[in-house]
């Protein structure tokens, strides 16, 4: 058996499965759809795989890769002050980063922050799934779940938002602009609730699809080896924008050469134009993936409390 240590849990109650991935007792394990599998799905032939990248155990860097049956990882404040973050981390469409941007947050965001976060493994395009709209239906399906059962974790119906890194980002993208899409079947009274955040938080996000901003591996993990221009403008976020697209901070490095801060400004502008409160920080120096980590000296670290502050600034407005 594997045991991780995860940020914010003593080691008297953190425990992990023989995966690495937490148990009752440490951070609670949430699973997405009633029967395991989402409506319609089938198990992929591969068991979800966890690998670990860092030789720091202090510092762990895991990723998960054959989910076939979603599920949140909930890492709750000793203080819940009402608001909730579904994190959707990146890993290009091929993978689905742990800790860089998962359980690191929990300094920032649970213990100081006081928000209650529900760290989401999703479903990945290209493991023999043909669906390329899974990845949403898990996002939907999630913010659905925590807005319905939110009065489990004390928190508050109407501050529940979604935060987004790299591929993550563009997924977040996806449930901020395509909320009311209809990408699953409902199966119970939690899919009668609203999917729509109440904000968003796009860090270094993949917006564009089309044109020489586009991360290639994300785009060909996502719509294939050569989607036709239609395809990749549908799936470029920034032509998706709605005036009902939630209220959305944005955040990136300017010399971020895998994802260029060109798919925020383009987000950024389309915002604007269709009328939605926004705010964009773009940051000199920082490069990609920079989450909360390795960023002591740049300016780049004060991402966290800002974004903190302009979460607690948003307006409580009944979700449509």
């Amino acid at each position: 058996m594997v045991f991780i240590l995860l940020p914010g849990f003593s080691p008297g109650t953190a425990a992990a499965s023989a995966d690495g991935e937490p148990v009752p007792g440490s951070a609670q394990r949430i699973a997405l759809w009633p029967t395991g599998l989402a409506p319609g799905d089938k198990a992929l032939a591969q068991a979800p795989r966890v690998m670990e990248r860092s030789a720091d155990p202090a510092l762990p860097d895991r990723y998960i890769t054959h989910v076939s049956e979603p599920y949140l990882v909930v890492y709750r404040p000793a203080r819940p002050n009402g608001t909730a973050l579904l994190v959707t981390p990146g890993g290009g469409y091929q993978r689905v980063v742990l800790d860089k941007e998962g359980s690191a947050l929990v300094p920032a965001f649970v213990e100081q922050g006081g928000i209650t976060l529900f760290v989401l493994r999703y479903r990945l395009p290209g493991e023999g799934r043909e669906d390329r709209d899974a990845a949403l239906a898990d996002a939907q399906r999630a913010l659905r779940l925590i807005r319905a059962r939110a009065g489990e974790w004390q928190l508050d119906p109407r501050r529940i938002g979604v935060i987004g890194f790299s591929a993550g980002g563009h997924l977040a993208a996806r449930l901020g602009n395509g909320f009311k899409q209809p990408v699953y079947p409902a199966t119970d009274a939690i899919d009668r609730v609203s999917a729509r955040p109440d904000f968003q938080l796009l860090v270094y996000p993949v917006i564009d699809m089309a044109g020489t901003d586009a991360h290639p591996g994300s785009r060909e993990r996502l719509l294939g080896p050569q989607p036709e221009p239609a395809l990749q403008r549908h799936y470029s976020m920034q032509h998706q924008v709605r005036a009902d697209t939630p209220p959305t901070f944005l955040v990136h490095a300017g010399d971020d050469d895998a994802v260029p801060v060109g798919n925020s400004l383009a987000f950024y502008a389309a915002l604007r134009q269709a009328g939605v409160p926004a705010e964009l920080h773009v940051f000199p120096h920082g490069g990609h993936g920079f989450g909360t980590r390795g960023i002591t000296g740049l300016t780049t670290a004060a991402w966290p409390r800002l974004a903190l502050d302009w979460i607690a600034a948003q307006s409580v407005e009944t979700a449509p």
